[in-house]
């Protein structure tokens, strides 16, 4: 609980500058192209999407969580404007601070066949 704490207190001081992230929000799939709007929102940080998952909840509503890292205020910026796009019924970002922005470096090799 106390570690919790003092990540918190460093993700709203502004002490954490980058950050990996869950965002998930439910929305209305019958919303006139949101699901487009949400997908070219995507595609424009593609530098911060990681991955998405999507759910089908019931006959109306989706659940998805998009998985973010990079900087803090980056990807909060990007929670706030897809969480407030029309038919986007509830939102929740969960933040978890890391010590600096790591980006996998890894080569594949494979001979000519």
């Amino acid at each position: 609980m106390i570690r919790r704490e003092l990540e918190n207190r460093r993700l709203e001081s502004k002490e954490a500058p980058h950050c990996i992230a869950s965002l998930s929000y439910v929305y209305n799939h019958h919303e006139r192209h949101l699901a487009e709007r949400i997908t070219e929102l995507q595609h424009h940080v593609h530098d911060l999407v990681v991955s998405s998952m999507n759910v089908h909840l019931d006959h109306d509503n989706c659940l998805e969580t998009v998985f973010l890292r990079g900087h803090t205020e980056d990807v909060r910026a990007f929670a706030e404007k897809l969480t407030a796009e029309r038919g986007v019924r509830h939102g929740a970002l969960n933040l978890i601070p890391v010590e600096a922005e790591t980006t996998p470096q890894h080569v594949h090799s494979r001979p000519h066949t």
